[in-house]
This record gives structure tokens, C-alpha cells and sequence, in this order.
């Protein structure tokens, strides 16, 4: 019961924040590494990734799609994790230290647990919750 619980909640927040990469991509492109080609593209399709993954998700019509949906968040989650790392440096650097530690400390942990969480709402995985 818990699975399709944390599926949805988990698809609630990548079609939110997809939601917002389109709507407003200004946070998205200030903490964007400079190495990355076409930021604005960059910020654009990575909230048309997470509004998709979101949907495919959740759906009910294929167990294969909803595999390849939560292996995409997942690879998805590692894809942007420069990004965090760059947006922690970018704070810590500031006199005021940005948002500070008590956001991206937590927010540094939540990458794996984010990785895990599609794997395993998504049926790609069980562990380390084996099913009896």
C-alpha cells in the first residue's frame, strides 16, 4: 500500500517542479554550472522530462512504461545533482551564505533517497524492502 502512496507523491513533485522549470526558469538558470551548453533549453526540457516522468508514472495502462519512467527520474535525479553541488557553493560563497547549510545539507542527502524512491515506486526495484 505504501508504494503506490510514495508514487504518486513522488510524481506530485516532479510534474511541481516541472511545472515550475517551464513557468519560471530564473532560480533554475542562476544555479546552473557554467559548462552546460544552452542553459535555457536545459532548464526547458528537463521540466518537459519531469512533467513526462511524472505522468508516466503514475499511469495505469503499462507496467514497462512506468519501469522506463522511474529509471529516467532516477538518471534524471544524478543528471542534476552538479547542479545542487554547484548551487551549494554558489550560497556558501555569499556573505550571507544563501539558503545555508539547514537547506543543502538535507537537500544533499535527498539526492540518493530521490534516486532510490523512483527506482523502487517504480517497480525497478525492491530493495532493500524485499516483498514476501
Amino acid at each position: 500500500m505504501m508504494r503506490p502512496i510514495l508514487r504518486w507523491a513522488l510524481a506530485v513533485f516532479y510534474a511541481a517542479a516541472g511545472y515550475v522549470h517551464l513557468t519560471a526558469p530564473a532560480p533554475f538558470l542562476k544555479i546552473m554550472p557554467g559548462w552546460v551548453p544552452w542553459p535555457e533549453a536545459v532548464v526547458f526540457w528537463t521540466g518537459v522530462a519531469e512533467l513526462l516522468g511524472a505522468v508516466a508514472l503514475v499511469q495505469q495502462l503499462s507496467t514497462s512504461l512506468r519501469r522506463a519512467a522511474a529509471i529516467g527520474l532516477a538518471l534524471y535525479a544524478i543528471c542534476v545533482f552538479p547542479a545542487n553541488i554547484h548551487h551549494f557553493a554558489l550560497d556558501m560563497a555569499r556573505p550571507d551564505h544563501g539558503l545555508g547549510l539547514g537547506y543543502h545539507v538535507p537537500r544533499m542527502f535527498a539526492q540518493p533517497m530521490l534516486v532510490w524512491l523512483a527506482l523502487w515506486t517504480g517497480d525497478v526495484t525492491d530493495w532493500p524492502l524485499r516483498r514476501r
